[in-house]
C-alpha cells in the first residue's frame, strides 16, 4: 500500500461454528448478567405492558390502495447532492444501499439520472420506430409490443459515473453517495433481436442508435452484436410497470454495460453501418487519460464491490461483540466468483460468504460475521468475477489511467471505524 493511515489492528476471526457457539454462550451470559443486575427483574415494560398497537384497531384494507413503507422507515429514501449540478432536471440522486439487503432494489429506491427531467409519456400515444438499414421500417404501439414473446431477467444498472468523485481521493461520507448510482431489478420485456428480425436487418448493418423521447433526445451508439445478444426492450420492473423516472412506458436494457446506454422513454432505434459519435460518447462518457487522450466505447462496467453496512451512514451502535458485515458485488462480465474482505486495511484478507441468487450481470450479496473487540478497523472488500478479473486498488487504477478520469471507477473502497463505532470514508490506496 502506498498510503498508510493510522494503521489498523488485525482482528482475528473464528470459524462459523466457533462464532455461533461463542455467540450462544455469550448471549446466555449477557442475559443472565442483565437479569442479575436488576434491569429485567421486574420485567421489560415493552413486553409486559399493553402498547397502543395492541390496544386499538388499525387502518382497513383500502386505506392505502397502493402500499407504502412503514412510517418508521421514512429515512430510507433516495438522496441527492445539490451542489453536484446546477439544475435538478439534469442531475442524479442515489440509492440508499446502506439500508437495503438482498440483491433486489425496491422500485421506489432505484437511483435516478436525468438529462432533461422526467418525461411524462402517455402509453396510448407512445410509439417505437425501427428505421435505417432495415428491409421494412416499422412503427410499434405498446399493444403491438405486448404480442411478442417476453422474458424476465435480473440485471444491475450502474451509472458510469458511480464513484467518479472518488478518483482523486475520499470525498463523500456515505456509501449511498460514493456507490449509490447502482440498482438491481427484474426486467420484463421483449428481446430486441425479435424486433430487429421483424424489420429485417440488412447485411451491411453493424450498429444501432436508440433514441429517447425526453427533451434531451438521449442517443447512444451500440454494436449490433450486443443488441442481438441480450438487450431487452422492457416495460416492467419487479413485476409492475416501469416508474416514470425509470423510463415509463418503455426503456432499453443493455446488460452489464454503462447505464447511459439504457435509453429511457425509448422511441426510436436506427440501424446503421458505423457509430454516430453523439455527444454522450464523445465529450461525455469517455475516459480521459494522463496523456490527454480519451478512451472511447468503454461500455462494460468492470468488477466492483462495496461494504454497505457497517459504513458511514450505518455506524456500529454498540461497543463490541458479534457484528455482521454485508455488502454488494457485481460485474458486467458475468457472475461474481468470490469476495474477500479485510478488517485491517488489506494486511489480512478472508473470504466472505455469498448468499442468495448468483445471476449473470446482477448484484451479489455477501456477508462476513466476526467479533468486534472495540479496536479501530479499516474495512475493505475485493471482488473477483467469473472471467478472472480482480477488483483493483485505487493506485492500480491511477497507474493505468491517471487522475483525470471520472467514469468507470471500480477501485477498492475503505471505511475507517473508530473505537466509538463512528465510520468515515478514507483512502488506503
Amino acid at each position: 500500500m502506498s498510503v498508510v493511515q493510522k494503521g489498523g489492528a488485525a482482528v482475528a476471526s473464528a470459524s462459523r461454528r466457533q462464532f455461533l457457539k461463542a455467540g450462544l454462550a455469550g448471549g446466555a451470559v449477557a442475559a443472565a448478567s442483565t437479569v442479575a443486575g436488576g434491569a429485567l427483574a421486574a420485567g421489560d415494560p415493552l413486553i409486559t405492558e399493553i402498547q397502543d398497537w395492541n390496544r386499538y384497531p388499525g387502518d382497513g384494507v383500502d386505506a392505502f390502495p397502493y402500499g407504502k413503507p412503514s412510517q418508521f422507515e421514512s429515512e430510507v429514501v433516495r438522496r441527492n447532492v445539490p451542489w453536484l449540478t446546477s439544475d435538478s432536471i439534469s442531475s442524479i440522486n442515489f440509492t440508499p444501499l446502506h439500508e437495503l439487503d438482498g440483491i433486489i432494489t425496491p422500485n421506489g429506491l432505484c437511483f435516478e439520472r436525468h438529462h432533461a427531467g422526467i418525461a411524462v409519456v402517455d402509453p396510448q400515444q407512445h410509439r417505437l420506430m425501427i428505421n435505417g438499414l432495415v428491409d421494412t421500417p416499422l412503427v410499434f404501439t405498446m399493444a403491438d409490443l405486448m404480442r411478442f414473446p417476453r422474458e424476465n431477467r435480473v440485471y444491475f444498472l450502474e451509472c458510469a459515473a458511480n464513484s467518479g468523485m472518488e478518483w482523486r481521493g475520499s470525498q463523500l461520507n456515505g456509501c449511498q453517495f460514493t456507490h449509490g448510482m447502482v440498482h438491481c431489478v427484474m426486467y420484463t420485456g421483449v428481446p430486441l433481436k425479435y424486433l430487429l428480425e421483424e424489420a429485417g436487418v440488412k447485411t451491411s448493418a453493424k450498429w444501432i442508435m436508440p433514441e429517447g423521447a425526453d427533451a434531451s433526445a438521449m442517443t447512444r451508439s451500440i454494436p449490433l452484436e450486443k443488441a442481438l445478444e441480450d438487450c431487452l426492450v422492457a416495460f416492467k420492473m419487479n413485476g409492475e410497470a416501469l416508474r416514470p423516472e425509470q423510463g415509463y412506458p418503455l426503456r432499453l436494457v443493455v446488460p452489464g454495460w454503462e447505464g447511459n446506454m439504457w435509453i429511457k422513454w425509448l422511441r426510436r432505434i436506427e440501424v446503421g453501418d458505423e457509430p454516430w459519435h453523439q455527444r454522450e460518447e464523445t465529450s461525455k462518457y469517455t475516459d480521459l487519460l494522463a496523456n490527454g487522450k480519451a478512451r472511447r466505447f468503454t461500455w462494460v462496467m468492470d468488477v466492483k464491490s462495496v461494504i454497505t453496512n457497517p459504513s458511514p451512514q450505518a455506524p456500529i451502535k454498540y461497543k463490541r461483540g458479534r457484528t455482521v458485515l454485508t455488502g454488494l458485488a457485481w460485474s458486467g462480465n458475468g457472475t461474481i466468483k468470490r469476495v474477500d474482505v479485510t478488517l485491517d486495511g488489506g494486511r489480512n484478507w478472508v473470504t466472505a460468504r455469498l448468499d442468495g441468487p448468483s445471476l449473470s450481470k446482477s448484484l451479489h450479496r455477501f456477508y462476513y460475521e466476526f467479533d468486534w473487540d472495540g479496536s479501530e478497523l479499516f474495512l475493505q472488500s475485493r471482488a473477483i468475477d467469473e472471467a478472472g478479473f480482480v477488483q483493483p486498488t485505487k493506485d492500480e487504477l491511477r497507474a493505468a489511467r491517471g487522475d483525470n478520469s471520472i467514469y468507470h471507477n471500480n477501485g477498492i473502497q475503505t471505511w475507517h471505524v473508530n473505537p466509538d463505532g463512528v465510520i468515515e470514508n478514507v483512502e488506503i490506496s
